[in-house]
């Protein structure tokens, strides 16, 4: 190649061949095949990425994933219903509390177990925290992939916020055993409360810092605008949910479009891009749904505390160690021979669900779990292509993935 542009070719999903742009060289071409990761702080944790380079420019990659596999769904074919719950925390563990809620909800299901109108509202409460302080996070840290240190620190100076408000609730700052089958570990207190809502109002202000150090910042712009482009039939074909499909222009929320919990009680909106800022589907409109969605749920979780029902003295607990559940679920929970369940839930990240096949005991015979960075990962390749390698670290960061989640 001597200065001129040129054209490679790449195999459809039908099986023809078509056509994708290369910028010019003054050299001739080398193609190589390189690893990124899994000791790369990009990658989001051990993830490879085998690429194929041209130069700067991104051929070909795949996401080599494993290396993190923990047999999430074997545990829980060989533990109680009850017993798993804190298994569930590991598996996106920026967003753990919101992993215990879809489980909960799914034995809850199987087993036909009824949840009391005050812990449907401290459930929703502390789901739409773990919101806030997951898509902190992932705000942040894109800060750091694209080049800034600075909103990584201002980000995680609210996430550290967040997490001492989930220990004074839990006893953990990070993976919290919170949910329960049939209610919750404990109450909120007064005092709890009040700290929560003093902690939306800090981040509502300071919502306006990580937006003028990346969203509207000229370099992040620059680096992500028009980057990593995904399209609407992509999103559908490959199963992506979450920020990332909102950002292709569909409007898809597991919350009001398959309802459950109560968030029908509460005024909110769904964000998706309209194409108002850049190109629909590329990195920036990803990032830019979260920092909406940060405000949605601030939103959602004032709502819930305003309404939130008086105590229930008959789930009151006889002592500090007894949940705050209801009474009728019994000590040994099993369920229904030949039954099965499949819940989904809207998690920072996606639609986590749960598939459960009960045989009658006291675990199940078959449980499947569908976690959305699993299934979003799967589109780095059509996304990256032709783009440049330092581009690629901008298009990972943007998918927003937990590797927790994508290997269980």
């Amino acid at each position: 190649m001597t200065g001129t542009d040129v054209t490679s070719r790449v195999v459809q999903e039908d099986g023809t061949l078509s056509d994708y742009w290369v910028p010019a060289r003054n050299a001739e071409s080398e193609q190589m095949v390189v690893n990124m990761g899994p000791q790369h702080p990009a990658t989001h944790g051990v993830l490879r990425v085998t690429v194929k380079t041209d130069g700067e420019v991104v051929l070909d990659c795949e996401p080599m994933i494993g290396n993190l596999h923990r047999c999430k769904e074997k545990i829980a074919e060989n533990l109680q219903y009850g017993q798993f719950m804190p298994y569930t925390d590991r598996l996106d563990y920026l967003a753990a509390i919101n992993n215990e809620e879809v489980y909960a909800r799914a034995v809850e299901k199987l087993c036909g177990i009824e949840i009391p109108e005050r812990i449907k509202y401290i459930r929703t409460i502390v789901a739409a925290l773990g919101r806030v302080s997951s898509h902190i996070f992932s705000i942040g840290v894109y800060g750091l992939d694209i080049g800034a240190f600075t909103p990584f620190l201002y980000c995680y100076r609210e996430r550290e916020r967040a997490n001492s408000l989930f220990e004074k609730l839990t006893g953990g700052r990070m993976l919290y055993h919170y949910y329960r089958v049939g209610g919750v570990a404990r109450d909120l207190s007064d005092e709890w409360i009040q700290d929560c809502l003093e902690f939306l109002d800090i981040v509502e202000d300071k919502s306006k810092e990580y937006n003028a150090l990346t969203t509207w910042n000229k370099v992040f712009k620059e680096r992500t605008m028009g980057i990593g482009i995904l399209s609407r039939e992509k999103a559908l074909a490959y199963g992506i949910t979450g920020p990332a499909i909102r950002a292709s222009g569909i409007d898809f929320d597991v919350r009001r479009d398959d309802p459950y919990g109560i968030y029908d009680r509460f005024d909110w909106k769904v964000p998706v891009s309209r194409g108002e800022h850049g190109t629909v589907g590329d990195c920036w409109n990803r990032h830019w749904i979260r920092a909406q969605e940060l405000q949605e749920s601030i939103g959602i979780c004032r709502q819930a505390i305003d309404k939130l029902p008086p105590h229930d003295p008959k789930l009151t607990p006889k002592s500090i160690y007894q949940p705050y559940i209801n009474p009728n679920v019994p000590r040994m929970l099993r369920g229904p021979k030949n039954a099965e369940v499949y819940v989904r839930g809207e998690n920072p990240r996606g639609e986590l669900a749960f598939y459960i096949v009960s045989d009658g005991k006291n675990m199940p015979y078959r449980c499947k779990i569908r976690g959305p960075a699993f299934s979003n990962i799967q589109v780095l390749a059509e996304i990256s292509r032709g783009y440049l390698i330092a581009d690629l670290v901008a298009i990972i960061g943007s998918i927003d993935i937990v590797l927790g989640e994508v290997d269980r």
